[in-house]
């Protein structure tokens, strides 16, 4: 089984991608105060006296009982995520590249004094990164796709995760932020 378990927390804030034996376990040690969504998986134990089978239902979704954290949450600005944000599409010329033939592109320069932060990098493709150089898009005449912008947890989800399941990105989803984003 590929498909991961979304776990909540209490709130239904999501905090973890969960395997199947984690999922499991929670389940079995009675941690899951509430679950939705499809079965994505079924374990099969042993045979009791009666000759009847053992088997966990394993939920797509579940929420465990926790601390629930109020503060903002930004994630750790990666090349995968940000590719995954841009849908691997280079910014620039709207091309659909492989993961190899991109790179991270600074829309102001760093060596111009801007920073490394989702809401300043865009995914490039290496041909259009080259020509845009040490220059903010304007001076090289190049406009943006897409404004660059910070996901938010629900949209981390989704970008940390390549086989989100129907039922998931439909719980997911309803948070994601309405930003002009490459969701939309």
């Amino acid at each position: 089984m590929n498909s991961k378990v979304l776990r909540l927390n209490k709130a239904g804030t999501p905090i973890a991608w969960l395997s199947w034996q984690e999922t499991a376990t929670l389940l079995v040690k009675d941690q899951v105060i509430w679950s939705i969504g499809d079965t994505v998986h079924t374990v099969r134990g042993g045979y009791n006296n009666s000759g009847v089978r053992s088997e966990l239902a394993l939920p797509s979704i579940i929420a465990c009982d926790g601390r629930v954290d109020t503060h903002a949450f930004t994630p750790a600005l990666s090349n995968g995520l940000l590719f995954a944000r841009d849908q691997q599409i280079c910014m620039y010329c709207g091309v659909d590249f492989p993961v190899r033939d991109l790179s991270r592109d600074h829309v102001i320069p760093t060596s111009r004094g801007g920073k490394d932060i989702w809401t300043n990098c865009v995914t490039a493709c290496r041909r259009c990164n080259n020509r845009k150089g040490n220059l903010t898009p304007e001076q090289a005449n190049m406009e943006l796709l897409a404004v660059p912008f910070a996901p938010n947890r629900y949209e981390f989800f989704y970008l940390s995760n390549r086989d989100v399941l129907a039922d998931q990105m439909e719980f997911l989803k309803t948070r994601f932020s309405d930003n002009g984003s490459v969701f939309a």
